[in-house]
């Protein structure tokens, strides 16, 4: 056996060696011009751009067979710019024909290129005839049919322009390898590359190249991983009179909010808009984006429907969703209303720019939401944003333990906030209510309650200090907690200046309650506050300063006809005031005077004139205080009677 391996290697190295030889003495009389020539020409038919080389040409056949240009420059017919520049262009050759003297290129590899893709307003670009070309090239039965096996591009920079929609884009450190193994059918591309400071794993297959560079229907996935963003596309695309797309689309995220920082989208507030995925399939015509079947989850809420996205001009979001659990607490924790740790309204100016940003249209329905503190049931709610003002619409929704309906908008103006609210309480828990909503905790029952205003600032504090409009409210079979009125009137009619006590424990339960309020440039007056109870009746009027949550409110208290034992109830004039959240209540002290016996004829004798004058006068005639009758000065001066002895 060992004698026949020698025999047999005999022979193949001395085929070996024969071809090493004749790889040299192909070298040696290889002419490099017509070389040259040939690898220019095979260039220009594949790529469609002619070659321009303005630094060294090295030839090389044995060890490795290539031609490299050096400062290269690609462009094509009609443009006086390149539209790629290369540092160094390398062509590797196919071996056996270079031994029959044909030059073939098998695959090119650009060192450092420069890529320039300028979009012109009619969808065209610099590259278009380089598309064309190799798309007839490709194509099974052309003639002269040529291609490379795989183009590898190092170090490479893209710049893109687009100057009808103003975009400038720049890609960097590129590290790319396109390849198609099977000339007429499928086409490959994976690599790396630098953008906004991110890098960037991407790849993309078509099984059928030619259909696609022709705009023919054609197989297609596509991935992108990144740092802020991971998307993935499997699907077809054709691009006939415009791209068309439809597939099976899936985006991932840890933090939206820094994906869309990283693509240049404005994002508002600083709350939420973390953990993103969406998975959905869509159909893509131009820039218009069609999503069916869509389950979508952010922040930990997970909805399902459907969505449109274009980006004609401007950008415009169309959604129809339903979700089981919807928590919005993350994206009205910034929003704060007071000062932190105060009780006045927080002054932090409004950023209203992403209202500007794009254009809403949603509409959404969810079993539970949760907003803050809030928790409402079964929801329906649209919202729309358009040229920079809001709009929200709750169709229905199970809220406070009855029906909400109404409208909430913001309008931008500058700085300047237009706001305006319109909604309606229906069988709602009041204590919840009024506390969620006014910050009021001493009223419960349940009622109805509606409300219209409007207001214009540019901070809450400004949106309160400009507040316009009217609340009405209408409660039944409730209690308004820190006094219990029966119990202080009784007292106060056996003895009316023995004290109010604690004035400030209990509740005084009632059967209706209704209340008027207008407000005007931040004022609430009361127009009508009426309580009804048991045995109590309560009115009231005066204002309440929103920008200070100060009440300045007077009122009568009276015991019913029937608490009073069939007489005339007794009446008890009162004072509210103090800050909304913690006011003193206190009884006006003259009408406790004059309900005493001892004190009221006190009370009238200090009022009557000729009464006041008399005692005044017995308490100066004890005192001795009191004016003294003028004296004429009949005192002479020292230096005047010395005068007057002298004379």
């Amino acid at each position: 056996m060992a004698q026949g391996m020698k025999r047999l290697g005999m022979p193949i190295a001395a085929l070996f060696g024969v071809a090493v030889l004749a790889l040299i003495g192909t070298s040696w009389f290889l002419n490099r011009d017509a070389l040259r020539q040939a690898v220019e020409a095979q260039i220009r038919d594949v790529t469609g751009l002619d070659l321009i080389v303005s630094g060294a040409i090295d030839v090389s056949v044995f060890p490795g067979s290539y031609v490299s240009f050096h400062n290269v420059g690609l462009k094509g017919g009609g443009t006086t710019d390149p539209a790629l520049q290369v540092d160094v262009l390398t062509a590797n050759l196919r071996l056996l024909p270079l031994l029959l003297r044909r030059f073939e290129i098998a695959d090119v590899m650009m060192l450092r290129p420069h890529i320039r893709v300028i979009r012109e307003t009619g969808g065209e670009s610099n590259w278009t005839p380089f598309v064309e070309r190799i798309a007839r090239t490709m194509k099974p039965g052309a003639e002269n049919q040529v291609s490379f096996s795989e183009i590898r591009i190092q170090d490479g920079v893209l710049k893109y322009e687009d100057a009808a929609n103003n975009v400038k884009e720049q890609l960097g450190d590129i590290d790319l390898s396109l390849a198609w193994p099977s000339i007429s059918r499928s086409f490959a591309a994976t690599g790396q590359f630098d953008w906004r400071g991110e890098r960037v794993d991407g790849s993309i297959s078509a099984s059928d190249f030619v259909a696609m560079l022709s705009g023919d229907r054609s197989g297609l996935k596509a991935r992108i991983v990144s740092a802020p963003l991971k998307l993935a596309f499997d699907g077809s695309v054709a691009n006939r009179t415009s791209l068309m797309m439809e597939g099976t689309v899936t985006v991932d995220s840890l933090s939206l909010r820094n994906a869309l920082r990283w693509m240049g989208q404005p994002v508002p507030g600083s709350g939420g808009f973390g953990r993103f995925a969406l998975k959905a399939r869509a159909n893509v015509v131009g820039a218009s984006v069609a999503l069916t079947n869509v389950n979508v989850e952010l922040d930990g809420n997970v909805a399902e429907g459907v969505m449109t996205v274009a980006n004609n001009g401007r950008q415009t979001l169309q959604a129809t969703l339903a979700a089981g659990n919807l928590d919005f607490t993350p994206y009205i924790s910034t929003v704060r209303l007071l000062a932190s740790g105060a009780r006045d309204w927080n002054r932090q100016l409004f950023d209203l720019t992403s209202l500007s940003a794009t254009d809403l249209d949603m509409r959404l329905s969810a079993a539970r939401v949760t907003v803050g503190p809030t928790r409402l049931g079964r929801t329906a709610f649209g919202a729309n944003l358009r040229g920079g003002a809001l709009a929200l619409s709750i169709g229905e929704a199970q809220m406070y333990g009855g029906i909400a309906k109404g409208s909430f908008g913001i309008a931008r103006s500058d700085a300047i906030a237009d706001v305006k609210a319109q909604f309606q309480f229906t069988d709602v828990d009041l204590q919840a209510c009024a506390s969620e909503l006014f910050g009021i905790t001493k009223l419960s029952g349940r009622g109805n309650l509606g409300v219209s205003l409007t207001a214009s600032g540019s901070s809450p504090f400004g949106l309160a200090s400009s507040l316009d409009g009217t609340a009405t409210l209408m409660g039944h079979d409730g209690a308004i907690a820190g006094f219990n009125v029966e119990q202080l009137l009784k007292r106060l009619e056996r003895r009316p200046l023995s004290g109010g006590g604690n004035l400030r424990s209990g509740s005084t339960p009632y059967d209706n309650l209704n209340v008027s309020v207008r407000f005007n440039d931040g004022i609430a007056t009361v127009e009508d506050v009426r309580v009804d109870g048991p045995t109590t009746r309560l009115t009231l009027t005066g204002t309440a300063s929103v920008p200070s949550r100060e009440y300045d409110l007077k009122g009568v208290a009276s015991l019913t006809a029937a608490a009073a034992g069939g007489d005339k109830g007794f009446e008890l004039p009162f004072v509210v005031q103090g800050p909304w959240d913690d006011p003193l209540v206190f009884p006006d002290p003259e009408s406790l005077i004059r309900r005493s016996p001892g004190a009221a004829p006190l009370l009238d004798a200090v009022k009557d004139r000729k009464t006041r004058d008399a005692v005044r006068s017995v308490i100066e005639r004890f005192t001795g205080g009191g004016r003294q009758p003028a004296v004429p000065d009949t005192t002479v001066p020292a230096n005047g009677s010395a005068g007057a002895k002298a004379n």
